[in-house]
């Protein structure tokens, strides 16, 4: 009897199970750090920079995941072990599938120049009047920061230029505010007097970051010309995402529009 029972014993007994469930806690660990660091920011529960040392350390946690398992499949596999195979090649695959997020964000804040107010128009932006109060008591200014944000702007998105809409200016306004709201954004205020702007802000999904953003209405002689300004409260760079902002609000308003 005791012969059988050794050959039914499996082999490596509880240790490669062990390995791979410490393997799946890690994950789990890593998980909860990075999907929860933005909503605790968001909720006031931290603080930013201990947001921002949260998904480091639910990065650093998935990196420790990935080794585990790895670890747990080779002695899953030298100890024949098919169902521990299975789940350290299930941790492994989850793990590098939530550390693409944060990976991609931060390939991208790489690239991408350090600056936080993105215009179509660097001669003369259009300016935040509703929106000033809220973005002077915010750590970044509400002019325009001149000629070194203008010159990295055009060596990094020189595709970020004026829109013209070769059409009155009443249905271009429309179409304008209409593009505004399909975007999600708050409107602050819409003038139509001297100057016509629409100013809204635009709330981040994961950190809630509020970035405000102008649009300007100008009349020429072959139609209008649209000018969309967007910039971050806080933060020295934004990782692109202003850039991005206007041009997925031009593909709004030419939704609109067409």
């Amino acid at each position: 009897m005791s012969v059988l029972k050794r050959q039914h014993r499996q082999r490596g007994g509880r240790w490669p199970s062990r390995i791979a469930g410490f393997g799946v806690l890690l994950l789990l660990l890593a998980a909860l750090g990075l999907a929860g660091a933005g909503p605790a920011y968001r909720l006031e529960l931290l603080t930013l920079g201990a947001a921002f040392n949260v998904l480091r350390f639910g990065a650093l946690l998935g990196l420790a995941a990935i080794a585990v398992a790895l670890l747990a499949l080779l002695v899953a596999l030298l100890c024949r072990r098919r169902g521990v195979v299975w789940s350290a090649l299930f941790t492994i695959a989850a793990t590098i599938a939530l550390l693409a997020i944060p990976w991609t964000y931060w390939q991208r804040a790489q690239s991408a120049p350090p600056i936080h107010d993105i215009t179509t128009d660097m001669e003369d932006p259009p300016a935040f009047v509703a929106l000033a109060q809220e973005r002077e008591a915010a750590p970044n200014a509400v002019d325009y920061p001149g000629e070194s944000f203008a010159r990295r702007q055009r060596e990094a998105y020189p595709d970020i230029q004026p829109r013209h809409f070769p059409l009155p200016l009443a249905t271009v306004r429309a179409a304008a505010e209409a593009a505004v709201l399909d975007m999600g954004w708050e409107i602050a205020d819409i003038n139509i007097d001297a100057v016509d702007t629409i100013e809204a802000t635009a709330t981040t999904t994961w950190f809630g970051f509020e970035d405000d953003v102008v649009v300007r209405l100008t009349q020429q002689p072959d139609g209008i010309r649209v000018d969309v300004r967007s910039a971050s409260r806080l933060g020295r760079g934004d990782a692109g995402a202003n850039a991005q902002r206007i041009r997925d609000y031009f593909e709004a308003l030419e939704r609109r529009t067409g």
